[in-house]
Protein backbone atom coordinates (compact mmCIF):
# COMPACT_ATOMS: atom_id res chain seq x y z
CA UNK A 1 0.00 0.00 0.00
CA UNK A 2 1.02 3.68 -1.22
CA UNK A 3 0.91 6.23 1.97
CA UNK A 4 1.58 9.57 0.77
CA UNK A 5 3.50 10.88 4.09
CA UNK A 6 3.45 14.24 2.90
CA UNK A 7 2.58 17.11 5.07
CA UNK A 8 -0.52 19.31 4.80
CA UNK A 9 0.39 22.96 4.52
CA UNK A 10 -0.37 24.67 8.10
CA UNK A 11 -2.67 27.90 7.74
CA UNK A 12 -0.86 30.66 9.71
CA UNK A 13 -2.18 31.71 12.86
CA UNK A 14 -1.39 35.64 12.06
CA UNK A 15 -4.40 35.33 9.50
CA UNK A 16 -6.28 33.65 12.40
CA UNK A 17 -5.62 36.57 15.01
CA UNK A 18 -6.67 38.89 11.93
CA UNK A 19 -10.30 37.34 11.14
CA UNK A 20 -10.62 37.23 15.09
CA UNK A 21 -10.46 40.97 15.81
CA UNK A 22 -12.18 42.12 12.45
CA UNK A 23 -15.26 39.68 14.45
CA UNK A 24 -14.92 41.52 17.24
CA UNK A 25 -14.43 44.63 15.73
CA UNK A 26 -17.77 44.35 14.39
CA UNK A 27 -19.73 43.31 17.41
CA UNK A 28 -18.10 46.28 19.00
CA UNK A 29 -19.41 48.42 16.89
CA UNK A 30 -22.70 47.42 16.28
CA UNK A 31 -23.19 47.79 19.84
CA UNK A 32 -21.76 51.02 20.11
CA UNK A 33 -23.68 52.22 17.20
CA UNK A 34 -26.94 50.85 19.25
CA UNK A 35 -25.42 53.13 22.49
CA UNK A 36 -25.15 56.26 20.34
CA UNK A 37 -28.92 56.03 19.22
CA UNK A 38 -29.60 55.80 22.62
CA UNK A 39 -27.55 58.28 24.00
CA UNK A 40 -28.55 61.02 21.00
CA UNK A 41 -32.48 60.28 21.99
CA UNK A 42 -32.94 59.33 25.54
CA UNK A 43 -36.72 59.78 26.06
CA UNK A 44 -37.03 57.75 22.90
CA UNK A 45 -39.90 55.39 24.11
CA UNK A 46 -39.93 52.13 22.92
CA UNK A 47 -42.14 50.85 20.36
CA UNK A 48 -45.35 49.43 21.78
CA UNK A 49 -46.55 46.40 21.93
CA UNK A 50 -49.42 45.92 19.52
CA UNK A 51 -52.54 45.41 20.97
CA UNK A 52 -56.17 44.36 19.51
CA UNK A 53 -58.97 47.34 18.41
CA UNK A 54 -61.64 46.41 20.50
CA UNK A 55 -64.69 46.17 18.40
CA UNK A 56 -68.37 47.80 19.10
CA UNK A 57 -69.49 44.35 19.76
CA UNK A 58 -67.18 43.98 22.89
CA UNK A 59 -68.42 47.30 23.94
CA UNK A 60 -71.97 46.60 23.33
CA UNK A 61 -71.62 43.64 25.50
CA UNK A 62 -69.94 45.30 28.09
CA UNK A 63 -73.39 48.72 28.03
CA UNK A 64 -75.51 45.93 28.17
CA UNK A 65 -73.67 44.42 31.37
CA UNK A 66 -73.15 47.82 33.30
CA UNK A 67 -76.62 48.54 32.50
CA UNK A 68 -78.15 45.50 34.09
CA UNK A 69 -75.64 45.97 37.47
CA UNK A 70 -77.38 49.26 37.70
CA UNK A 71 -73.95 51.68 36.37
CA UNK A 72 -75.55 53.93 34.07
CA UNK A 73 -72.60 56.13 34.24
CA UNK A 74 -70.23 53.62 32.89
CA UNK A 75 -73.09 52.00 30.61
CA UNK A 76 -73.52 55.34 28.56
CA UNK A 77 -69.63 55.82 28.39
CA UNK A 78 -69.73 52.43 27.03
CA UNK A 79 -72.90 52.99 24.61
CA UNK A 80 -70.67 56.04 23.14
CA UNK A 81 -67.73 54.01 22.23
CA UNK A 82 -70.22 51.65 20.29
CA UNK A 83 -71.33 55.01 18.36
CA UNK A 84 -67.73 56.23 17.73
CA UNK A 85 -66.95 53.08 15.88
CA UNK A 86 -70.49 52.89 14.58
CA UNK A 87 -71.75 56.70 13.78
CA UNK A 88 -74.95 54.53 11.93
CA UNK A 89 -75.93 52.72 15.17
CA UNK A 90 -79.20 54.43 15.75
CA UNK A 91 -79.68 52.13 18.90
CA UNK A 92 -76.74 52.85 20.65
CA UNK A 93 -77.26 56.54 20.44
CA UNK A 94 -80.87 55.84 21.49
CA UNK A 95 -79.59 54.30 24.48
CA UNK A 96 -76.48 56.68 25.48
CA UNK A 97 -79.74 59.41 25.33
CA UNK A 98 -81.73 57.98 27.38
CA UNK A 99 -79.17 57.03 30.29
CA UNK A 100 -77.91 60.98 29.55
CA UNK A 101 -81.43 61.89 30.73
CA UNK A 102 -80.94 59.68 33.40
CA UNK A 103 -78.24 60.99 34.48
CA UNK A 104 -79.74 64.80 34.06
CA UNK A 105 -78.23 65.59 30.80
CA UNK A 106 -81.08 66.39 29.48
CA UNK A 107 -79.95 68.81 26.98
CA UNK A 108 -77.31 66.47 26.06
CA UNK A 109 -79.80 63.49 26.05
CA UNK A 110 -81.88 65.90 23.47
CA UNK A 111 -79.00 66.06 20.90
CA UNK A 112 -78.43 62.17 20.89
CA UNK A 113 -82.10 60.99 20.68
CA UNK A 114 -82.26 63.60 17.82
CA UNK A 115 -79.46 61.91 15.78
CA UNK A 116 -80.91 58.29 16.57
CA UNK A 117 -84.02 59.78 15.02
CA UNK A 118 -82.31 61.26 12.15
CA UNK A 119 -80.80 57.91 10.94
CA UNK A 120 -83.78 55.86 11.77
CA UNK A 121 -87.02 57.99 11.44
CA UNK A 122 -89.20 55.03 11.40
CA UNK A 123 -88.60 53.91 15.13
CA UNK A 124 -90.67 54.28 17.43
CA UNK A 125 -88.34 53.39 19.89
CA UNK A 126 -86.35 56.76 18.80
CA UNK A 127 -89.02 58.57 18.66
CA UNK A 128 -90.09 57.61 22.22
CA UNK A 129 -86.63 58.85 23.76
CA UNK A 130 -86.67 61.64 21.78
CA UNK A 131 -89.96 62.35 23.47
CA UNK A 132 -89.00 61.50 26.99
CA UNK A 133 -85.23 63.69 26.76
CA UNK A 134 -87.49 66.67 25.07
CA UNK A 135 -89.70 66.53 28.18
CA UNK A 136 -86.80 66.44 30.69
CA UNK A 137 -85.38 69.77 29.11
CA UNK A 138 -88.68 71.35 29.51
CA UNK A 139 -89.34 71.10 25.68
CA UNK A 140 -93.05 70.01 26.74
CA UNK A 141 -94.63 70.86 23.64
CA UNK A 142 -92.31 69.25 21.27
CA UNK A 143 -92.14 66.20 23.53
CA UNK A 144 -95.93 65.91 23.03
CA UNK A 145 -95.75 65.74 19.31
CA UNK A 146 -92.72 63.76 19.19
CA UNK A 147 -94.80 61.20 21.79
CA UNK A 148 -97.55 61.20 19.82
CA UNK A 149 -95.32 60.53 16.52
CA UNK A 150 -93.90 57.17 18.73
CA UNK A 151 -97.40 56.04 18.90
CA UNK A 152 -98.09 56.39 15.01
CA UNK A 153 -95.33 54.38 14.32
CA UNK A 154 -96.11 51.81 16.72
CA UNK A 155 -99.27 51.41 19.32
CA UNK A 156 -98.45 49.14 21.20
CA UNK A 157 -95.02 50.66 22.77
CA UNK A 158 -95.57 50.64 26.48
CA UNK A 159 -92.38 53.02 26.90
CA UNK A 160 -94.18 55.40 24.25
CA UNK A 161 -97.44 55.76 26.30
CA UNK A 162 -95.15 55.87 29.97
CA UNK A 163 -93.22 58.65 28.73
CA UNK A 164 -96.58 60.46 27.00
CA UNK A 165 -97.78 60.07 30.66
CA UNK A 166 -95.26 61.83 32.16
CA UNK A 167 -95.21 64.54 29.47
CA UNK A 168 -99.09 64.75 30.08
CA UNK A 169 -98.80 65.58 33.65
CA UNK A 170 -95.71 67.94 33.19
CA UNK A 171 -98.34 69.63 31.26
CA UNK A 172 -100.71 69.59 33.20
CA UNK A 173 -103.08 67.04 31.50
CA UNK A 174 -103.91 64.71 34.29
CA UNK A 175 -106.84 62.72 33.23
CA UNK A 176 -104.60 61.75 30.17
CA UNK A 177 -101.50 61.06 32.09
CA UNK A 178 -103.61 58.88 34.17
CA UNK A 179 -104.70 57.24 30.72
CA UNK A 180 -101.66 56.59 29.21
CA UNK A 181 -99.68 54.98 32.53
CA UNK A 182 -102.24 52.74 32.93
CA UNK A 183 -102.07 52.00 28.82
CA UNK A 184 -98.35 51.23 29.33
CA UNK A 185 -98.30 48.78 32.46
CA UNK A 186 -101.33 46.86 30.65
CA UNK A 187 -99.44 46.61 27.58
CA UNK A 188 -96.00 45.13 29.03
CA UNK A 189 -96.11 44.40 32.95
CA UNK A 190 -92.48 44.11 32.97
CA UNK A 191 -91.93 47.65 31.73
CA UNK A 192 -90.03 49.62 34.50
CA UNK A 193 -90.69 53.24 32.88
CA UNK A 194 -94.22 52.09 32.65
CA UNK A 195 -94.22 51.59 36.56
CA UNK A 196 -92.15 54.30 37.27
CA UNK A 197 -94.45 57.15 35.25
CA UNK A 198 -97.40 55.29 36.90
CA UNK A 199 -95.75 56.32 39.65
CA UNK A 200 -94.71 59.47 38.96
CA UNK A 201 -98.40 60.66 37.84
CA UNK A 202 -100.19 59.50 40.60
CA UNK A 203 -97.26 60.98 43.17
CA UNK A 204 -98.47 64.55 41.27
CA UNK A 205 -102.03 63.31 41.72
CA UNK A 206 -101.94 62.96 45.43
CA UNK A 207 -102.32 59.36 45.55
CA UNK A 208 -99.23 58.68 47.22
CA UNK A 209 -100.14 55.13 48.94
CA UNK A 210 -100.69 53.79 45.27
CA UNK A 211 -97.56 55.97 43.90
CA UNK A 212 -95.39 53.78 46.15
CA UNK A 213 -96.55 50.91 45.29
CA UNK A 214 -95.99 51.51 41.23
CA UNK A 215 -92.57 52.71 42.24
CA UNK A 216 -91.90 49.09 44.21
CA UNK A 217 -92.83 47.11 41.07
CA UNK A 218 -90.46 49.37 39.15
CA UNK A 219 -87.70 48.27 41.83
CA UNK A 220 -88.71 44.80 42.35
CA UNK A 221 -88.01 44.72 38.53
CA UNK A 222 -84.41 46.55 38.59
CA UNK A 223 -83.59 46.86 42.58
CA UNK A 224 -80.11 48.29 40.92
CA UNK A 225 -81.18 51.34 38.83
CA UNK A 226 -80.90 54.38 41.41
CA UNK A 227 -83.27 56.80 40.07
CA UNK A 228 -86.31 54.64 41.23
CA UNK A 229 -85.63 55.11 44.70
CA UNK A 230 -85.23 58.70 44.05
CA UNK A 231 -88.86 58.84 42.54
CA UNK A 232 -89.29 56.48 45.72
CA UNK A 233 -88.30 58.79 47.95
CA UNK A 234 -89.89 62.20 46.17
CA UNK A 235 -93.09 60.65 47.22
CA UNK A 236 -92.06 60.22 50.96
CA UNK A 237 -90.83 63.97 50.80
CA UNK A 238 -94.58 64.73 49.39
CA UNK A 239 -95.24 63.17 52.77
CA UNK A 240 -93.46 64.92 55.02
CA UNK A 241 -91.93 61.36 56.27
CA UNK A 242 -88.29 61.77 55.96
CA UNK A 243 -87.39 58.96 58.62
CA UNK A 244 -88.21 56.67 55.10
CA UNK A 245 -87.65 59.67 51.92
CA UNK A 246 -83.53 60.12 53.27
CA UNK A 247 -82.99 55.86 53.60
CA UNK A 248 -84.63 55.59 50.08
CA UNK A 249 -82.43 58.18 48.50
CA UNK A 250 -79.08 56.73 50.43
CA UNK A 251 -80.14 53.43 48.52
CA UNK A 252 -80.04 55.23 45.73
CA UNK A 253 -76.81 56.14 46.60
CA UNK A 254 -75.56 52.84 47.50
CA UNK A 255 -76.75 51.19 44.05
CA UNK A 256 -75.19 53.92 42.08
CA UNK A 257 -72.72 56.27 43.26
CA UNK A 258 -71.24 57.43 40.66
CA UNK A 259 -74.61 58.99 39.55
CA UNK A 260 -75.28 62.48 41.20
CA UNK A 261 -79.32 62.15 41.37
CA UNK A 262 -79.30 60.45 44.57
CA UNK A 263 -76.77 62.63 46.50
CA UNK A 264 -78.47 65.54 45.14
CA UNK A 265 -82.33 63.88 46.27
CA UNK A 266 -80.53 63.56 49.90
CA UNK A 267 -79.02 66.64 50.25
CA UNK A 268 -83.10 68.23 49.50
CA UNK A 269 -84.49 66.00 51.79
CA UNK A 270 -81.71 67.17 54.18
CA UNK A 271 -82.80 70.67 53.86
CA UNK A 272 -86.68 69.89 53.93
CA UNK A 273 -85.95 68.14 57.30
CA UNK A 274 -84.25 71.14 58.31
CA UNK A 275 -80.49 70.44 58.25
CA UNK A 276 -79.01 72.68 55.56
CA UNK A 277 -75.17 71.60 56.88
CA UNK A 278 -75.95 68.09 56.23
CA UNK A 279 -77.62 68.88 52.94
CA UNK A 280 -74.21 70.98 51.83
CA UNK A 281 -72.18 67.90 52.38
CA UNK A 282 -74.53 65.77 50.05
CA UNK A 283 -74.87 68.74 47.34
CA UNK A 284 -71.25 69.66 47.09
CA UNK A 285 -70.78 65.35 47.02
CA UNK A 286 -73.48 65.37 43.82
CA UNK A 287 -71.32 67.77 42.41
CA UNK A 288 -67.62 66.55 42.82
CA UNK A 289 -69.65 63.15 41.10
CA UNK A 290 -71.16 64.96 38.48
CA UNK A 291 -70.34 69.30 37.66
CA UNK A 292 -73.05 68.93 34.69
CA UNK A 293 -75.86 67.83 37.16
CA UNK A 294 -77.64 71.22 36.89
CA UNK A 295 -80.28 70.63 39.90
CA UNK A 296 -77.98 70.21 42.55
CA UNK A 297 -76.64 73.65 41.72
CA UNK A 298 -80.39 75.30 42.74
CA UNK A 299 -80.52 73.20 45.83
CA UNK A 300 -76.96 73.78 46.84
CA UNK A 301 -77.84 77.28 46.53
CA UNK A 302 -80.92 77.02 49.04
CA UNK A 303 -79.16 75.49 51.44
CA UNK A 304 -76.00 78.11 51.51
CA UNK A 305 -79.37 80.64 51.67
CA UNK A 306 -80.39 79.10 54.73
CA UNK A 307 -76.58 78.95 56.27
CA UNK A 308 -76.85 82.77 55.63
CA UNK A 309 -73.89 82.52 53.40
CA UNK A 310 -74.44 84.49 50.84
CA UNK A 311 -71.64 84.97 49.11
CA UNK A 312 -72.31 81.65 48.03
CA UNK A 313 -75.66 81.29 47.42
CA UNK A 314 -75.86 84.20 45.13
CA UNK A 315 -73.25 82.24 42.87
CA UNK A 316 -74.96 79.33 43.03
CA UNK A 317 -78.46 80.91 41.92
CA UNK A 318 -77.11 82.59 39.47
CA UNK A 319 -75.41 79.24 38.30
CA UNK A 320 -78.77 77.56 38.43
CA UNK A 321 -80.60 79.66 36.47
CA UNK A 322 -78.02 79.82 34.13
CA UNK A 323 -78.37 75.98 33.71
CA UNK A 324 -82.63 76.46 32.87
CA UNK A 325 -82.89 75.58 36.34
CA UNK A 326 -85.22 78.34 37.10
CA UNK A 327 -87.89 78.63 39.96
CA UNK A 328 -89.76 81.79 41.17
CA UNK A 329 -88.32 80.66 44.85
CA UNK A 330 -84.99 80.77 43.38
CA UNK A 331 -85.37 83.93 41.72
CA UNK A 332 -86.94 86.35 45.02
CA UNK A 333 -83.84 84.43 47.52
CA UNK A 334 -81.52 85.54 44.46
CA UNK A 335 -82.74 89.53 45.54
CA UNK A 336 -82.53 88.84 49.10
CA UNK A 337 -79.15 87.14 48.74
CA UNK A 338 -77.82 90.53 47.24
CA UNK A 339 -79.80 92.63 50.22
CA UNK A 340 -78.39 90.51 52.85
CA UNK A 341 -74.92 90.33 51.69
CA UNK A 342 -72.34 92.77 52.72
CA UNK A 343 -72.46 95.80 51.45
CA UNK A 344 -75.91 95.47 50.28
CA UNK A 345 -76.57 95.47 46.43
CA UNK A 346 -79.92 96.76 46.10
CA UNK A 347 -79.15 97.35 41.80
CA UNK A 348 -78.89 93.74 41.44
CA UNK A 349 -81.47 92.47 44.03
CA UNK A 350 -84.09 94.85 42.41
CA UNK A 351 -84.25 92.94 38.80
CA UNK A 352 -84.82 89.44 40.33
CA UNK A 353 -87.14 90.01 43.04
CA UNK A 354 -89.04 91.87 39.85
CA UNK A 355 -88.65 88.73 38.02
CA UNK A 356 -89.80 86.65 40.66
CA UNK A 357 -93.13 88.95 41.18
CA UNK A 358 -93.64 88.68 37.11
CA UNK A 359 -94.15 85.10 37.89
CA UNK A 360 -96.62 85.37 41.12
CA UNK A 361 -97.68 88.82 42.24
CA UNK A 362 -98.09 87.25 45.77
CA UNK A 363 -94.56 86.55 47.33
CA UNK A 364 -94.09 88.83 50.35
CA UNK A 365 -90.45 88.84 50.37
CA UNK A 366 -90.21 89.82 46.98
CA UNK A 367 -92.42 92.74 47.84
CA UNK A 368 -90.90 93.42 50.80
CA UNK A 369 -87.28 93.45 49.35
CA UNK A 370 -88.39 95.82 46.98
CA UNK A 371 -90.25 97.99 49.43
CA UNK A 372 -86.97 98.21 51.03
CA UNK A 373 -85.07 99.11 48.57
CA UNK A 374 -87.23 101.73 47.61
CA UNK A 375 -86.45 103.57 51.37
CA UNK A 376 -83.09 103.56 50.54
CA UNK A 377 -83.36 105.83 47.58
Amino acid sequence: MYIDRRRRKRRSPLLFLVGLLLLVGAAYAINQQASLIELRNPLLPREPTPTPTRSALSYLADAESLYANGQIVEASAAYAAVAALEPDNDEALRWQAKLEALRGHATKAVVLAQKAVDLNPQSAQNLAVLSMAQDWNKQYDEALQTALEALDNDPNLAEAHAYLAEIYIDKGIWALALEAAQTAVKLDEKSIEGWRNLGYVLDQQGRRDEALTAYQKAIDLHPKLGYLYVGKGWVYLALSDYEKALPEFQRAVNVNPKSADGYDALGWGHILAGAPDRAVISLERALQVDPEYAPAYGHLAVAYYLRRNYEKAVEYFERAIALNQATTEYYYELGLSYLYKEPEDCPSAVSWLRKALEINPDIPQARQGLDYCARKK
